[in-house]
């Protein structure tokens, strides 16, 4: 499903990421269909509450939790600067669909990293 939100869809996820040689291209790549795909749910769904966004991030965020062995393995990890950038772009999310009143750490609660 294509996503029509024109903010999302111009914008570079993870651009500090992929910057820096640290993280490896590839799981970053990962990270970021991970978040997509979140797009693409936020607007197939269309939560009407924060409960109901929520309960969507909450679920990326346990698929981006599952990259942390992928991270290590290409001699990486989920450390500050990552952890950082993660939740920034989750929060662009947001409030790119017009969630502006959202608590960050709420929507990454479930989170390893």
């Amino acid at each position: 499903m294509p996503l029509t939100n024109q903010r999302v869809v111009d914008h570079a996820f993870f651009a500090s990421m992929y910057r820096d040689d640290y993280y490896p291209d590839h799981v970053v790549d990962k990270a970021r269909q991970i978040l997509l795909n979140l797009c693409e749910r936020i607007e197939e769904v269309r939560p009407a509450d924060l409960t109901g966004l929520y309960g969507l991030t909450h679920a990326a965020t346990e698929d981006v939790n599952d990259l942390e062995s992928e991270f290590a393995a290409a001699g990486s990890e989920i450390e500050t600067v990552a952890r950082e950038a993660i939740a920034e772009e989750f929060w662009f999310v947001a409030t790119a669909y017009g969630f502006t009143e959202v608590d960050v750490e709420e929507l990454i609660a479930p989170r390893e990293w």
